[in-house]
């Protein structure tokens, strides 16, 4: 087959399947709307803080095995760092008490079993709840299978359920966060490991595969929004930019990365979810450089994540709806007081 694959889109998943192609000797032309690549993955200069941030905070674990071959084919496996040995560290704003999430080095919990790694003020019965996401049913959600009397759904279940799916615990589907807890808790401390980008996710994710696509003579074209695609029967026969068609051969693939509801505007039979929850991403510049974990975990307030980069701590709000609405003072006023309970004052 030596027809061109056509990814529509840059993002992260774009360019990873670009990049998967790219190494099998496809002709490749990625098409993105926007004037740059990685979508919400990306870094940029912020003329207020004067630093480099990311546009969205994004924590990779290292049980991650398809981020993993993703950078190592990228020859980028450094891109990312984080502690040696897993932790987790909480605070509860409104008791005041902090915590560290450390698994075990293997797939049993022992430290759970025998009482000294529990949250506090939680039970084992408590974390036996999480086998229900083995066998939930594609109706079950978050909080019916994970949420009961004790303190851990607040503590731990939630925290991450919604940080991984972006989704409020009442209404997320269950049954996508049993792979997510096979692959990193069930295999133990070492599959943990919170890494975030060592310098930008630009660097990390972004650039190394623009070098690569380049290398292997991938065409991107930037500014270039899909309108619409032009159907034969069950074929596609061009791509409509509004300014120009982009017409296809038979032997021609596509290869759609964009959101749910775009998707759903170009493919007349597209069955897949059309909504999404906000995200909010708050950066603040500190006087010093923050020592200590590159994370914190809170529960408590409107905060849910702070990141920590040098003299830069970002927070991270997912199934942000409500929030989003507010303006950038107000979120301000709010999360900066919590990111200082975080980070000690």
């Amino acid at each position: 087959m030596n027809g061109t694959v056509h990814v529509i889109g840059a993002g992260v998943a774009g360019l990873a399947a670009a990049v998967r192609l790219a190494g099998q000797g496809r002709r490749i032309f990625v098409h993105e709307g926007a004037g740059h690549a990685g979508g919400r993955c990306r870094s940029y200069f912020d003329s207020s803080l004067e630093r480099r941030i990311d546009n969205g905070n994004h924590l990779v674990l290292s049980g991650n095995r398809a981020i993993a071959d993703y950078l190592k084919a990228l020859g980028a496996e450094d891109g990312l760092h984080g502690p040696a040995d897993a932790g987790f560290p909480f605070i509860d704003l409104n008791t005041g008490e902090r915590w560290t999430v450390r698994p075990d080095r293997g797939a049993v919990p022992w430290s759970i079993i025998t009482g000294r790694g529990r949250i506090p003020g939680t039970r084992l019965r408590e974390y036996l709840r999480g086998l229900r996401l083995a066998r939930a049913g594609a109706d079950a959600t978050v909080r019916q299978c994970l949420g009961g009397p004790g303190r851990l759904f607040e503590r731990f279940w939630e925290p991450l359920a919604v940080g991984v799916l972006n989704t409020p615990a009442e209404t997320a589907a269950a049954e996508p966060l049993w792979p997510v807890l096979r692959e990193t808790f069930g295999r133990g401390r070492a599959h943990c490991r919170p890494l975030i980008a060592r310098v930008g996710l630009s660097e990390a994710f972004v650039d190394p595969a623009l070098r690569y696509l380049s290398a292997r003579g991938a065409e991107i074209g930037y500014n270039r929004r899909l309108k619409s695609l032009s159907f034969e029967g069950d074929r596609v026969t061009a791509l409509r930019f509004g300014d120009a068609d982009q017409p296809l051969d038979p032997a021609d693939r596509i290869v759609l990365t964009v959101p749910a509801w775009q998707a759903a505007a170009l493919l007349p039979d597209f069955a897949g979810p059309t909504t999404a929850h906000a995200i909010v991403n708050a950066h603040f510049r500190l006087p010093v450089a923050a020592a200590g974990a590159p994370l914190i975990g809170l529960v408590g307030g409107t905060a849910q994540w702070v990141f920590v980069r040098g003299d830069v701590a970002s927070v991270t709000v997912s199934a942000a709806d409500g929030l989003a609405e507010k303006g950038g003072p107000t979120i301000a006023r709010l999360l900066w007081p919590e990111v200082c309970r975080a980070l000690g004052g």
